[in-house]
């Protein structure tokens, strides 16, 4: 779009309520810059759009609460009941 000035017109994607537009995926200590990245990102888009933070850990199925999570490079084990020996040593 060179030398696009003004507002744009047309339709580029037509999304139903409630569907998600962006998904991003950081570390606890850069979700303050993601949420206001979103934040400023939002005012590009047409419309209403809010920024949910997810309970869950990463895009895996655990929820963050449970304390029996370990990290697996890009994804996450969840660790049974018995305690390992190390542990108990």
């Amino acid at each position: 779009m060179r030398g696009a000035f003004g507002k744009p017109l047309g339709t580029c994607a037509r999304v139903s309520i409630g569907k998600v537009l962006l998904s991003v995926c950081c570390k606890d200590n850069h979700s303050n810059s993601a949420q206001e990245a979103l934040r400023r990102a939002k005012f590009k888009f047409p419309g209403r759009q809010k920024i949910i933070v997810s309970r869950k850990w990463g895009f895996t199925k655990f929820n963050r609460s449970e304390n029996r999570i370990k990290p697996d490079g890009v994804n996450a084990k969840l660790l049974g009941c018995q305690a390992f020996l190390d542990a108990v040593a």
